[in-house]
């Protein structure tokens, strides 16, 4: 495949300018690209300049300019105008497969030659939507974590009729804009990281309903203790160190035999019953003591850009 280089992208469509899709769009101008936005709904262009605005001082504690450079921004109401001229493009439209194979047979006569089309899906598989698509072995799943200009991660996978090119290409180009993609090497629903967040989500709602903990001590035990260790390391690492000498191999068989004694106590596929989504719901309406989902979200983000900076400071010493 003949694709344009990673770092020669200066142009990138995004289609869907939602929460991710607008977020995507910040991330992309932060690294001196130009973008071209398209969306169904009424009023996106405006919707799209304040998310920018609201985005860029996080984004310029990062290293950004001043300013997002407006004249970089281009609105259209065809997806197909809003490709052409691209060298990337990210959909991020409804998580709905019927959508997006709409969508993507717009774009057929449109998606330029050597040009990858990635689709930021949370769980659905690009086998399925690539599916009689021109272009489809350009077609990669690259999913970021929420709010993509900030949180570093994007998982990128192919699909059966996917080019291994183009995933390279892919993982080149994510890594060269400022992410940390990492190669799902095969389909699953979910893809990687959300099934991690499901797998303890699940532990997390058996706890809840069974009386274990309250849903603010569940996050506590998450956010002040392992998850504390997971922001500068994965599980498996942190493993390793927890065998000392040994190392992973001690750890193993140190706390292997308890380790699979607690699996087989995990909740046993726990039903979110009206009764378990109550303890649910009031546990963290208590737990967010009236602050609002716009409080909540700003107190997120400034703890992550404060984390990504200390990150950033400390891991440059080495």
């Amino acid at each position: 495949m003949n694709l344009v280089k990673p770092e020669a992208v200066e142009r990138v469509a995004i289609l869907g300018a939602g929460t991710i899709g607008a977020s995507w769009a910040a991330q992309f101008l932060a690294h001196g690209m130009a973008v071209n936005i398209w969306d169904p709904a009424p009023g996106f262009e405006q919707r799209s300049r304040a998310f920018i605005a609201a985005a860029w001082p996080a984004l310029k504690r990062l290293g950004a300019p001043d300013a997002p450079d407006e004249s970089r921004m281009a609105f259209f109401d065809d997806p197909a105008e809003a490709v052409r001229g691209s060298q990337f493009v990210q959909e991020s439209g409804p998580e709905n497969t019927t959508v997006k194979i709409e969508l993507y047979s717009r774009l057929d006569d449109a998606l330029p030659e050597g040009v990858v089309m990635a689709s930021s899906s949370s769980g659905l598989m690009i086998s399925d939507l690539q599916v009689g698509r021109k272009g489809r072995e350009r077609y990669v799943i690259g999913h970021p974590f929420n709010p993509p200009h900030l949180v570093p991660l994007v998982e990128v996978v192919g699909g059966r009729e996917t080019d291994d090119a183009a995933v390279d290409w892919a993982l080149g180009f994510y890594n060269g804009c400022g992410k940390k993609a990492i190669r799902i090497n095969r389909e699953v629903p979910g893809h990687l990281a959300n099934r991690l967040q499901a797998a303890m989500w699940r532990e997390a709602v058996h706890l809840v309903d069974t009386g274990v903990a309250s849903v603010e001590d569940v996050d506590i035990a998450v956010s002040y203790g392992p998850g504390m260790r997971w922001a500068l390391m994965g599980p498996n690492l942190i493993l390793h160190l927890a065998g000392g000498d040994g190392g992973i191999r001690h750890a193993i068989e140190h706390f292997g035999p308890a380790l699979e004694s607690w699996w087989a106590d995990l909740g046993k596929e726990p039903k979110i019953s009206e009764e378990t989504a109550k303890k649910l719901i009031d546990g963290v309406m208590a737990e967010a003591a009236g602050r609002s989902l716009e409080d909540l979200t700003q107190e997120r983000d400034q703890l992550l850009i404060s984390l990504l900076e200390m990150l950033a400071r400390e891991r440059g010493k080495a």
